[in-house]
């Protein structure tokens, strides 16, 4: 089988940092090509990867503000769907767009659907329903009116990360500063414990960052370290007593969450969105609801055995699980075509 992988082009493929799309097509690409298939992975010419990479973009317009977005994006995803016919599917990772050329070549698309940004883009999905091939990457986030192909969750390299059965005695809140987030909630949650709050990721909402966060860093209890690049991420989510991921959206997945119970670190996240399948309540962490029962969560982290919440994780979201089943929808969809 001859695979292209589209990837974003906000960040660089795998990010630095940020990044969770480009993550995931990085991770998909390098599982695909250990299994022995064709693959070329379409991202920024600054990435990499085991599998074949192109491009013509140089770097993300998240990293390089001199360029506009919609016109890279635009000319990354006609660069590949213009060589559409060298490949046996496409595995688009791009959101909505790439659809728009999906009846103009004959190369199947499969669009892994990371989340809507929001319902006004859904009448693209609905236009290409009947065509096209979408999977979701949790329950939670399925449309109604979309047909799925499958359901696969997001898989974790486990080499990447690492087992800590002795924390230090901090929490962590590790995402973009944004009120999606909840960073202000983290904060009070820790402060009402009296505990150590570390602050990773990238500030998306200056506004909310000056008024909402910043007052409170003072390098003492409520520390900012900025955004992590993999291996500051895999020591600071390892060395965490929990994960505060206290949401206000529906979440679609959260790959910190996953990632931070690869290292055996329990998460307390808001009860919403794709949470009540990432956590297994009182086994991975906890599911709750407000700022109080978060509070009175982080006094039970103990009861949380940190062995199990990594067996459950590395179950459910195996690396090689995701591929398999990527691998599976592969083959169905160039059988039917």
């Amino acid at each position: 089988m001859k695979i292209a992988v589209l990837s974003p082009v906000a960040w660089r493929t795998p990010p630095e940092h940020y990044g969770p799309w480009e993550q995931i097509a990085y991770n998909i690409a390098e599982g695909i090509t250990k299994k022995g298939l064709d693959v070329t992975l379409f991202a920024t010419k600054n990435s990499y990867s085991s599998a074949k990479t192109d491009g013509i973009i140089e770097k993300g317009y998240e990293e390089d503000k001199t360029v506009d977005a919609k016109v890279v994006e635009c000319l990354h995803i006609s660069y590949l769907m213009e060589q559409a016919s060298s490949f046996d599917l496409i595995h688009n990772n791009f959101d909505f767009l790439p659809l728009t050329y999906s009846q103009l070549i004959k190369t199947p698309i499969l669009t892994t659907i990371h989340g809507f940004s929001s319902e006004k883009i859904i009448p693209v999905y609905k236009k290409y329903n009947n065509n096209s091939y979408y999977v979701s990457i949790s329950n939670a986030d399925r449309h109604p009116s979309l047909n799925y192909i499958a359901n696969i969750y997001h898989g974790i390299q486990k080499e990447k990360f690492e087992f800590v059965q002795t924390p230090k005695d901090y929490l962590l809140f590790f995402g973009r500063i944004h009120p999606d987030k909840g960073t202000y909630d983290a904060i009070q949650i820790a402060k009402q414990n009296k505990k150590q709050l570390i602050i990773a990721g990238i500030i998306q909402d200056e506004n909310y960052y000056n008024e909402k966060v910043k007052p409170f860093i003072n390098n003492d209890d409520i520390i900012f370290a900025g955004p992590a690049n993999a291996e500051e991420r895999k020591k600071i989510l390892g060395n965490a007593s929990a994960l505060l991921h206290p949401i206000y959206f529906n979440e679609p997945f959260g790959l910190s969450v996953a990632e931070a119970m690869f290292c055996g670190t329990p998460v307390i996240a808001y009860n919403r969105g794709s949470m009540p399948e990432l956590i297994e309540d009182k086994l991975s962490g906890y599911l709750v609801n407000n700022i109080d029962e978060a509070v009175d969560a982080v006094k039970k982290i103990s009861a949380i055995n940190r062995k199990d919440c990594y067996n459950y994780a590395t179950e459910k979201f195996s690396y090689e699980k995701m591929i398999d089943a990527y691998i599976e929808v592969y083959k169905k969809i160039i059988q039917s075509a």
